[in-house]
């Protein structure tokens, strides 16, 4: 009885061991591809699930998330045969389990070298400065090549990003020439811009201060000569107020004796300043002229007297 007891205990924790051993619980977004007697049977999905034992077995383990793949980098040849060095990151994703298993081998490696050939070839199509102007049609040429191939493998890439392209070093430098070269002709370019637009201004600075000086000048004139011409209009009035005044004095009584007064005392005053001045004195020729301004002039005095 004890050995016939201890008999079913071990085969009590025989047939727990295999069921155990037979338990599989399949994380989140993943997937068994299960073969019962070496022949694919099923998938198994997320959960807890019980093989069969000695006839069911786990053959392949499949991530059903998003797999960022790094693409090794390799020496390409560009249209004007320039090698250049480029690398990138390749998304892909199984969308069918039993395809990833069995449509090939490893669908990894062969995606990897898949991308590598296309980029090879995209890449000789482009001279250097456009592959780095063409990224996205690099990028995008690679995802429909290889997007394609993969499609009887049940896996569908995503993108793909080219993450580096490393040209010779003798090349970088030409470039770092060329665009420092760029640089200094924007420069050059903005600053004689810049002289331009500063001469356009001094110019038109100018302009408006010669506009300004002359509209200045005008109307100094214009004053100068409104005052000119109030001042010869005052000198006018002032004239034509003493003739005048001379006139009223003339006609009044005794006025033209004043005035042959005046006269003579202004003939006797200029002879006297020749005589003062000269050493030879001019004698009138026709003294009498004198004699009767004298004349005059002394009946005038009589007369004022």
């Amino acid at each position: 009885m004890e050995s016939q007891a201890i008999i079913l205990i071990g085969l009590i924790i025989f047939v727990f061991i295999i069921l155990l051993k037979n338990i599989r619980v399949v994380p989140q977004r993943s997937a068994y591809i299960i073969e019962r007697l070496g022949k694919y049977s099923t998938t198994l999905e997320a959960g807890f699930h019980v093989l069969v034992p000695f006839m069911d077995r786990i053959s392949y383990k499949h991530t059903l998330k998003e797999q960022a793949i790094d693409v090794p980098s390799q020496i390409c040849i560009t249209r004007d045969n320039i090698s250049v060095e480029v690398d990138g990151i390749l998304y892909l994703q199984v969308v069918d389990p039993v395809k990833a298993s069995y449509g090939i081998n490893n669908y990894v490696f062969a995606s990897m070298q898949l991308a590598q050939t296309t980029m090879r070839s995209v890449i000789g199509k482009l001279e250097l400065d456009k592959t780095f102007e063409e990224r996205e049609t690099i990028n995008s040429s690679i995802v429909e090549a290889v997007d394609k191939a993969s499609e009887p493998w049940g896996v569908k890439v995503t993108r793909y990003e080219v993450k580096n392209i490393i040209p010779p070093q003798s090349i970088k430098d030409a470039m770092e020439k060329q665009m420092r070269a760029e640089r200094e002709k924007r420069a050059l370019i903005a600053e004689s811009e810049g002289d331009k637009q500063a001469k356009i201004n001094r110019a038109e600075g100018d302009k408006q201060e010669l506009i300004a000086r002359s509209e200045g000048e005008k109307q100094k004139r214009i004053n100068e000569a409104e005052g000119k011409a109030q001042e010869i209009e005052k000198v006018a009035n002032a004239t034509a107020k003493g003739i005048r005044e001379i006139a009223s004095a003339i006609n009044s009584q005794g006025g033209m004796n004043a005035v042959n007064l005046r006269i003579a005392e202004q003939y006797i005053n200029e002879f006297g300043r020749l005589a003062k001045t000269n050493n030879s004195m001019i004698i009138p020729t026709n003294l009498s002229d004198l004699a009767g301004i004298v004349a005059t002039v002394t009946k005038v005095i009589k007369n004022e007297s």
